[in-house]
């Protein structure tokens, strides 16, 4: 890592070369060395289990539930705190909410619908970390979630898109009696800002940036059972060029947008 330039651009550059090549063993080894390990729930960042026996054998290594974030373990919040900022780098994305949600919450107790939610923001989670991806947030009834070389591999993309349709499978849009609960998704590809946010020990992971932007653009018109993927993401999948393409208006976007419609079984 270069030593030159201001604290600002050095961080900068920690984080792009962290980013994109990995900074430790983290993602080679260690979290998928602890996703063999069966727990829920764990660190979104490192997989580290926080509850039963794999809870045990991460303290004789110094890994606990953070006092400051529960989302992650002691290790990667300290991590985070040190190092705060982020960097431009390439990466995708993945939104996917909940459709009918109004209509849903109105026919159910508001028990009832807390528990469907937290049906639904397990069953995310959990195919989200199978796909070597980082669950971002849950807002209201969407996921956000993030894949980007460090955790990922080369293979980011694809693995979003395979993501979004595992998620599919897993809510029930390929079961001959229908999901269990109807979500639409969108997937897109490229330059965002990756990074910790927050005030001090209270950092968060995140990307930002106009291909963000367009995720949660493509997430919001999809319909239900359906994954709209931004061309340079299908592209950058592999996805089958024949598959069915549309061409949206997004809203704040002055461009039409070339999308590719995906289903649960389509590639």
């Amino acid at each position: 890592m270069t030593t030159s330039g201001s604290p600002d651009e050095r961080n900068e550059e920690f984080w792009r070369r962290y980013l994109t090549e990995g900074g430790d063993s983290m993602k080679s080894i260690g979290r998928h060395v602890f996703m063999r390990i069966p727990a829920d729930p764990r660190c979104r960042m490192c997989a580290a289990p926080f509850k039963g026996p794999g809870a045990r054998l991460m303290r004789l290594i110094g890994k606990r539930q953070s006092d400051t974030n529960p989302n992650w373990c002691n290790s990667c919040t300290d991590f985070m705190t040190k190092h705060h900022g982020g960097a431009e780098v390439e990466g995708a994305t993945l939104f996917a909410d909940i459709r009918g949600s109004t209509s849903l919450a109105e026919g159910m107790s508001a028990g009832e619908y807390n528990a469907l939610l937290n049906r639904f923001f397990a069953t995310a989670s959990k195919v989200v970390f199978e796909h070597d991806g980082y669950v971002d947030k849950f807002v209201g009834d969407e996921l956000v979630a993030l894949f980007f070389p460090l955790l990922t591999g080369e293979r980011y993309t694809a693995r979003a898109v395979e993501a979004a349709q595992a998620l599919l499978r897993a809510t029930g849009h390929a079961d001959p009696g229908g999901p269990w609960v109807s979500i639409g998704a969108g997937v897109n590809s490229g330059r965002a800002w990756f990074g910790a946010v927050g005030e001090g020990s209270h950092v968060e992971l995140t990307a930002v940036g106009d291909a963000v932007n367009i995720t949660a653009r493509l997430a919001s018109v999809a319909g239900p059972g359906e994954i709209l993927v931004s061309s340079a993401a299908a592209a950058a999948a592999g996805l089958d060029p024949n598959l069915e393409r549309r061409t949206l208006e997004l809203k704040g976007k002055q461009s039409v947008t070339e999308v590719i419609s995906l289903r649960v079984d389509e590639a």
